[in-house]
């Protein structure tokens, strides 16, 4: 039998037992992983989240994945930083949508082992991360009860979403290009392009979100945010969003190197909303 603290280490665990589908090798580059990160058990609220770095599909930024994972503790969620595969390593959808799609298989299958709740499971992504996490609100399903893999079986659709200054759309003047290059390559099937467009992916079920940006964001315009607020309003999906009006791309929690730890003024209405919720302590 295994024991509770062995079954909650902090190890990266691979996504798979073999090969990722699709893996190009076995280098570190080729295997997908998730990092938990535990908040303190006497605080803990059962709820979870998968962190997606961002990094335009070519890096993983740190800021993004392991410091919002501690934030999330603080508030009670057990966090799991996902190392997803990259375009800069010759990899092109569907092995990130792949990799998310499994992470939120496989903390919910082990969700009575890690005493998590498996109705409260999230994606959080920022920038390029934003865009995985939408791909992954958008398209999911409820699992093949006939894989022999029985982390197959649960479901892939999160139970709520969190996008900071997202990617979200694949064409137009507002499309990320480094992002749908590094995705899709420098000719992308049309098709591709308008499936991983998820401002038209929406439908009405997809999960509830809390989406935030600047306005005067110079990498990833604010229209990418509002395109996919305005998607779920329409189809009826709970959303929450925030536009602060000034603020360079890549925020994070802080936003100024100068002044650690003091939080920028999404985290409280972040805070609040998980509150609300029911995810948080």
């Amino acid at each position: 039998m295994i024991s509770l603290s062995a079954a909650m280490s902090s190890d990266p665990l691979r996504l798979w037992p073999g090969n990722a589908p699709g893996a190009l090798g076995s280098r570190e580059a080729d295997v997908p992983t998730l990092t938990p990160v535990w908040p303190d058990p006497h605080s803990a609220s059962g709820a979870a989240v998968i962190v997606c770095p961002g990094g335009g599909y070519g890096s993983l930024a740190a800021h993004e994945g392991i410091d919002y994972a501690r934030w999330l503790n603080g508030q009670g969620l057990a966090a799991f930083v996902l190392k997803y595969r990259l375009g800069s390593d010759g990899y092109r959808h569907p092995a990130m949508w792949q990799d998310l799609t499994r992470a939120v298989r496989l903390v919910r299958a082990r969700a009575k082992a890690w005493k998590l709740d498996p109705h409260r499971i999230g994606v959080m992504g920022s920038s390029a991360g934003g865009h995985l996490a939408a791909t992954v609100l958008t398209h999911f399903d409820s699992g093949d009860p006939r894989a022999e893999d029985l982390t197959e079986h649960v479901s892939s659709r999160p139970d709520f979403g969190v996008l900071c200054y997202p990617v979200i759309t694949m064409t137009g003047e507002f499309a990320h290009e480094g992002s749908r290059r590094n995705l899709l390559g420098d000719a992308p099937n049309p098709q591709f392009v308008e499936y991983l467009s998820t401002e038209r992916q929406v439908t009405p079920d997809t999960p509830p979100c809390f989406l935030w940006t600047t306005g005067n964001d110079p990498v990833v315009p604010a229209a990418n945010t509002l395109l996919f607020a305005e998607a779920l309003a329409r189809r009826g999906v709970s959303v929450e969003l925030h536009v602060y009006e000034n603020g360079p791309h890549g925020l994070g929690l802080d936003g100024d190197p100068k002044r650690p730890g003091i939080m920028l003024p999404w985290v409280s209405e972040f805070r609040r909303w998980l509150t609300a919720r029911g995810l948080s302590r």
